[in-house]
């Protein structure tokens, strides 16, 4: 009897560890198993903008439960292409991708589309006729952000009673999206106001290097003659300051300056007065683009656009209550 109360106890231990076990090994697989695949192919590193957009995208792919593949282009259109090709082949479930230019890219967004798997386009646009490429773009509104450069020079004109106005600007990549857009707004914005003149337009190539040398060219070509130095990002514009101070100019006082992005060192710049406005362009766009892809995967229809809300930051507020940025 004993040897039978015994034997009864020893199964009834076996097999509660088995379903204590079963249910471990389920509930573990529930918390780890990934929603989807995401191919990411990321421009670069070139600026704090773009780190901070790839930290947020990995930070927020890890929210949502979501498998990651990141390639960083390093700048080249040909890897990125390399990179959605290795994405097609893998079998990823979504394709996401910053284009560093406009065209080139029909042929193997063909390949994906061929494939059965979506593409979102992240921060940039393509420029293509065929119909179909891609889902929807997620990012800022260049144009408008151009817009709100040239509004803000308007009426930092009119406060200082300037007759005349001349101005510089330090382009992005020649034929990004954000260098087409962030010019053409601004100057539809300013093409009425008769003071405004565009001494000339210098691609910078979003690199904190090229604003520096594209500075250092502005002076020589027009020194003091310039009044509004307008960057396409902050680490042109960070390039730029000291070109400006080393020719005997005192940025903010001396010349006007506009820059985009808002970056934490940015907005510590314009805190000191050599910098005078700084629009905001958020890198923060991973939680728009986990949200869309689960909803791609689950055959959900998605807006084609998707805008985060932006604003800017001036000599027109108080600096001091600017929240830390995060990037």
């Amino acid at each position: 009897m004993k040897k039978l109360s015994r034997t009864i106890m020893i199964c009834l231990c076996m097999t509660m560890l088995a379903l204590l076990f079963c249910g471990c090994e389920k509930g573990a697989g529930q918390s780890t198993e990934p929603k989807l695949l995401l191919g990411f192919s990321q421009i670069g590193a070139e600026s704090a903008w773009r780190i901070g957009n790839t930290r947020d995208i990995e930070e927020q792919a890890e929210k949502y439960q979501i498998s990651l593949m990141l390639e960083n282009a390093n700048q080249m259109q040909e890897n990125q292409i390399a990179a959605i090709r290795r994405f097609i082949a893998y079998r990823v479930d979504v394709i996401a991708f910053s284009p560093i230019v406009e065209e080139g890219w029909d042929n193997v967004l063909l390949e994906a589309k061929n494939a059965g798997i979506p593409v979102i386009l992240v921060d940039r646009v393509i420029s293509t006729e065929k119909e179909g490429l891609t889902t929807c773009v997620i990012g800022a509104d260049f144009y408008r952000e151009g817009v709100m450069a040239a509004e803000y020079l308007i009426r930092k004109a009119d406060s200082l009673g300037l007759e005349h106005v001349n101005i510089v600007e330090i382009t992005g990549t020649a034929n990004s999206t954000p260098m087409l857009q962030r010019q053409a707004g601004f100057m539809d914005t300013i093409a009425d106001d008769g003071r405004m003149t565009v001494l000339e337009s210098i691609d910078g190539d979003f690199l904190k290097s090229r604003g520096a040398e594209c500075m250092r060219s502005l002076l020589a070509s027009y020194g003091e003659e310039i009044d509004v130095v307008y960057s396409h990002n902050d680490e042109m514009t960070l390039g730029a300051l000291p070109e400006i101070e080393n020719a005997g100019l005192k940025p903010g006082k001396d010349m006007i300056i506009i820059s985009i992005d808002a970056g934490q060192k940015a907005i510590d710049v314009l805190k000191e007065g050599r910098i005078n406005c700084v629009v905001e362009c958020t890198p923060k766009l991973g939680k728009e683009l986990m949200e869309t892809a689960l909803k791609l995967k689950s055959g959900e229809s998605v807006d084609p656009v998707i805008h985060p809300t932006e604003t800017f930051f001036s000599d027109e507020m108080d600096p001091s209550q600017i929240a830390p940025r995060g990037y």
